[in-house]
């Protein structure tokens, strides 16, 4: 069974950063493609970023230059580093894995 717990999020004023962090378990991390997906207040859940277990990345248009998507293999842990933060970055951030999903963690970007 695998179990993925988002951690990191909150308030934060516009231009700030946040590091969200992704604890798996269950399966060989290592060997398998991991994402970020969010969902704002009103719309639907839209793809962030995707580490692949080969090592590519790749990122949502919006995002590209602000967040980047990392991982560490032998912490099972997938991290999400945003930066120039903007209000509409506001939303429910999820870890994913294959049909996996986490609780989802709130990023809240507002002065």
């Amino acid at each position: 069974q695998v179990q993925l717990v988002e951690s990191g999020g909150g308030l934060v004023q516009p231009g700030g950063s946040l590091r969200l962090s992704c604890a798996a378990s269950g399966r060989n991390f290592s060997a398998t493609n991991m994402a970020w997906y969010r969902r704002a207040p009103g719309k639907e859940r839209e793809f962030v970023a995707i580490s692949g277990f080969l090592g590519t990345t790749s990122n949502n248009q919006a995002v590209k230059g602000r967040f980047t998507i990392s991982r560490d293999n032998a912490k099972n842990t997938l991290y999400l580093q945003m930066n120039s933060l903007k209000p509409e970055d506001t939303a429910i951030y999820y870890c994913n894995e294959m049909e996996f999903w986490g609780q989802g963690t709130q990023v809240t970007v507002s002065s």
